[in-house]
């Protein structure tokens, strides 16, 4: 069965208020992730990956000795990125749960440190790419950042949060400054309930 476009879990216009306008929405997720999705069906027909789920292609795929990925690996593992992304994501005023704030500031210190740190990953991964909150595989909460559709999957990791820094995630609105589109990112578009979720399920 071939892999579909999800609907965003909101209007277009639904994060504009938060900084990411409808415009934003509508060439991210009508036409770049459309695009994963179209590209990655047409690249695994025919293939032993054809009927596997996303998560097991993109570990079968992953080549930990190239940056250059294969184009299987490339579409399918941007097109979960990009599933998590919205999802990650909400209309402003969502608290972050007392719970995740917990495990926050027991990892980093504080929760402005956190945000320091995931914004400083996330503006110095040179290029397109993505920056993470995980889960590592001994348990305890990492910020990572990883280049071009590389994502947690690949090292064994849980991912909780990530951020978009490719330039068609932020251009329009924020144009060249991606460590303000970051920081907006962080304070005002972040479902902090979602990643509380996933952490509880990690």
């Amino acid at each position: 069965m071939a892999f579909e476009l999800p609907d965003l879990p909101y209007a277009h216009d639904a994060l504009a208020a938060g900084g990411m306008s409808k415009e934003t929405l509508e060439y991210h997720h009508d036409l770049h992730h459309k695009a994963y999705v179209d590209n990655g069906n047409k690249l695994i027909e025919g293939t032993e990956w054809a009927g596997k789920s996303l998560e097991d292609i993109i570990t079968g795929t992953y080549d930990s000795k190239s940056v250059a990925q294969n184009g299987i690996f490339n579409n399918i593992s941007q097109l979960w990125n990009h599933n998590q992304f919205w999802e990650m994501m909400g209309p402003s005023g969502r608290a972050m749960p007392s719970e995740l704030e917990t495990r926050i500031v027991d990892a980093f210190g504080s929760v402005d440190t956190f945000k320091s740190e995931f914004g400083a990953a996330g503006a110095g991964q040179f290029g397109s790419g993505w920056a993470w909150l995980v889960v590592d595989k001994d348990g305890a909460l990492k910020i990572t950042k990883t280049e071009n559709g590389v994502n947690p999957l690949c090292f064994g990791q849980t991912a909780l949060l990530c951020c978009d820094v490719w330039e068609h995630s932020y251009y329009i609105d924020f144009r060249n400054k991606r460590p303000a589109y970051l920081t907006n990112f962080l304070d005002n578009l972040v479902n902090w309930e979602n990643v509380a979720e996933r952490l509880s399920k990690a």
